[in-house]
């Protein structure tokens, strides 16, 4: 029995083939290792590797993106990162970037998330729950700036218990993390399996009966938007000499293979 379930920060992992199929329908090639459980796809142009590596530590960096070669910018998110969410981001990934840098920090304002800036240039925003943040921040002991954004429910000792996590180093293009934050603010439902989330008491989940063919229905419409897109972009950059696949490659086969 599927289910719409809010909020969806809350709704748990989902569906990978979510991501992996719309990127594959937009052009990403499968550079899997038949004698390695996880999937790598590499971006039509060489420039952007995906990785996706489960671990028993479902905390730990499942999915991870990043550009290549080596030297470039990086993302990863924990295994219980909604899929739906991470998608803000790979969906971006494929669309044609916009020509204003997009504010990020109001796209969360507009959602309630209450925003702070501190006198070392720290910015987090946090929503109405009071467990879910975004945060850019540089570390104690230089001015690198990296974004975090993560779920963790306190735990009545002090503590933390974190439900999932993300990371994002200060040169991701600011269009995909705007990607992110609006799928991340996003009101819709997501479906999910009646008590298929990890914290049922957080969720709200509404039966709607079997629907197996509207939900084959609304991916097939995904992956179609997901082709359109990636022909536009195609379209609209410029043209360029092919480069080498082997870095884009290597890259992502490497950091795989060395977790």
């Amino acid at each position: 029995m599927w289910c719409d379930t809010t909020p969806r920060h809350l709704a748990g992992p989902g569906d990978p083939r979510h991501i992996t199929q719309a990127l594959r329908a937009a052009g990403w090639k499968n550079f899997d290792d038949p004698d390695f459980p996880h999937v790598v796809l590499v971006s039509p142009d060489y420039q952007h590797s995906f990785v996706l590596e489960p671990t028993p530590n479902a905390f730990g960096p499942w999915w991870r993106i990043a550009s290549t070669p080596w030297g470039g910018w990086h993302a990863s998110f924990g295994g219980n990162t909604p899929v739906e969410i991470i998608a803000g981001f790979t969906d971006a990934l494929v669309r044609t970037p916009p020509e204003a840098e997009p504010d990020i920090w109001s796209t969360l304002r507009t959602a309630d998330w209450t925003y702070d800036r501190d006198e070392r240039g720290n910015e987090q925003a946090r929503h109405p729950d009071g467990i879910t943040t975004l945060k850019r921040h540089a570390n104690l002991t230089s001015n690198h700036f990296a974004w975090t954004a993560e779920v963790a429910l306190p735990t009545g000792l002090g503590g933390h218990e974190r439900l999932w996590q993300a990371h994002f180093d200060d040169r991701t293009p600011r269009h995909l993390l705007a990607g992110f934050a609006a799928a991340l603010v996003d009101p819709a439902p997501v479906s999910r399996g009646r008590y298929d989330v990890p914290h049922s008491h957080l969720v709200t989940q509404v039966e709607r009966g079997a629907q197996g063919e509207q939900l084959a229905a609304a991916h097939e419409t995904r992956l179609k938007n997901s082709r359109a897109a990636a022909r536009k972009a195609r379209r609209s950059a410029a043209p360029t000499t092919q480069p080498s696949t082997g870095p884009a490659i290597e890259a992502a086969m490497s950091t795989s293979r060395s977790r």
